[in-house]
């Protein structure tokens, strides 16, 4: 058995794999992030990982008679927590929407050259050297969260890399970090996904409950598993991380230049992942559920609660910029709006709005790529969203595209389990696993008559922001600057 296990921000979950791909248990629990008034400051504590990690090998009865033969660790990214000498961790994780590094990022940009992110790795780093000196001088390692848990089982700190480009974006390399004036040593080695880290030490298995002795292998961000999950290793096929966030990943034949997207290689050898992030998309929906006294309600219950209301919600648009933006405009200042609120507008027409907003944001996204001169032929959608039938038909109308649904609904753990096949030499290379492993299921074809609506809505979101833009920048100032 294989043992997959992807750190998300809210959740945390598990799967049991067969060599075939089939899953023999899942279990999942719950992660909870620090309060903050600070729109900009999205944090969560470190040992909460872990001890979610021990509740769910509790649950899925992982014992030494268990066979299992590899474990491989995912997570949501860049998420960034500071490690001491001992291993525990010196404050809080930030997070992948953690943004308050925006001056930060223009310095990493302004050394490296090229547009650097407040989320990514090498703007938090200089924003602890800047604003926690003492933290920072106390750090021995800078870890994401799957390389944490990965460390905290084998005693290892190794670095994540999914590709060798990866270092000029999202992630680092020694050059950039000392001209910033901080340690590489700070920053442990890179190493390849479905590497061999070590195997489970005592203390592993006394943190996690599971048997000592088993052998991990290097996990990758979950959006990079998540291509490995829904077979997107040929060129046009596209993967949709459905979630807190919407990550829009193309794999394609030809390299892409636009400061717009990210294009890197592809974990599939012979490829490029073109891609582009939406920041809030899941978290969307869940601010507008709590914001509407249903907080407790299921997503089901509010997803069949839109069913009646037209394509377009009755003319009205919502822009899901609630935590800044990244892909297409990354604009931190961005903000969340209703447009074309009027007294006929009810609470059903907004909820249709703001789930209409997401399928919106990826279109931009798409047109961009295509603007970029390469082809999205199809959507393979993953994540808790991804369960919805309406949200998938809303995408496929509103992109025009297909959209297929993996047998497996979670590709970020079946993409962990193709990693340990990898690693265990059942495969010789990972796009081999992944076809061999993963089988799709429902499929969404975009209806003509609806996408003529969404069309013009479209244009018209996209005036929206272009309209707001210099208004959000005016919210985003603090008074006192202003």
């Amino acid at each position: 058995m294989i043992l997959a296990v992807d750190v998300g921000t809210s959740v945390l979950k598990a799967g049991l794999f067969e060599a075939s791909g089939a899953v023999q248990a899942r279990a999942e629990a719950p992660l909870t992030l620090v309060a903050d008034p600070d729109p900009l400051r999205h944090e969560i504590d470190a040992r909460e990982w872990i001890s979610a990690f021990r509740t769910l090998t509790t649950r899925l009865k992982i014992t030494g008679a268990t066979g299992l033969r590899a474990v491989v660790v995912s997570g949501n990214g860049p998420t960034f927590v500071p490690l001491g000498a001992d291993g525990s961790p010196l404050s809080n994780a930030m997070t992948w929407m953690d943004r308050r590094g925006v001056e930060e990022a223009r310095i990493v940009a302004e050394k490296r050259g090229s547009p650097t992110d407040a989320a990514f790795y090498l703007p938090k780093a200089l924003w602890v050297l800047r604003h926690q000196p003492d933290i920072y001088e106390r750090t021995r390692f800078f870890l994401s969260c799957p390389e944490y848990v990965t460390y905290v089982l084998t005693g290892t700190a190794v670095t994540f890399l999914p590709t060798p480009q990866y270092t000029r974006s999202i992630m680092w390399d020694a050059d950039a970090v000392r001209s910033l004036g901080m340690d590489p040593d700070k920053f442990p080695s890179f190493v390849a996904p479905g590497t061999f880290v070590g195997t489970v030490t005592a203390a592993g298995a006394n943190a996690s409950g599971l048997p000592e002795g088993v052998r991990v292998f290097a996990g990758a961000p979950d959006f990079i598993v998540s291509l490995l999950g829904t077979a997107t290793v040929a060129s046009g096929r596209a993967c949709i991380r459905s979630g807190t966030s919407e990550g829009i990943n193309l794999c394609s034949s030809r390299e892409t230049v636009d400061k717009r997207l990210l294009c890197v290689q592809h974990i599939a050898r012979g490829f490029f992942n073109v891609s582009g992030v939406i920041s809030t998309s899941g978290k969307a929906l869940e601010w507008f559920k709590n914001a509407t006294g249903r907080g407790a309600a299921a997503y089901e219950t509010v997803l069949d609660d839109i069913t009646s209301v037209p394509p377009g919600a009755n003319r009205l648009l919502f822009l899901p910029y609630l935590a800044g933006e990244r892909a297409p405009i990354w604009d931190p200042c961005a903000r969340g709006a209703f447009i074309g609120l009027t007294l006929n507008h009810g609470r059903r027409d907004m909820t249709r709005a703001v789930v209409e907003s997401v399928a919106y944001a990826i279109r931009d996204v798409i047109e961009v790529m295509e603007e970029a001169g390469v082809s999205v032929h199809d959507l393979r959608i993953t994540g808790s969203p991804a369960r919805s039938s309406l949200w998938n038909q809303i995408k496929a109308d509103v992109t025009g595209r297909r959209i297929l649904v993996p047998a497996q609904a979670d590709s970020d753990l079946a993409g962990d389990a193709c990693l340990a096949l990898f690693g265990l030499g059942e495969f010789e290379t990972l796009a081999a696993a992944s076809e061999a492993t993963v089988r799709m299921g429902a499929v969404f074809e975009p209806d003509a008559e609806r996408g003529r609506v969404y069309e013009e809505m479209f244009g018209l979101y996209r005036e929206s922001y272009t309209g707001l833009r210099a208004v959000f920048s005016k919210l985003a100032t603090p008074r006192s600057q202003s």
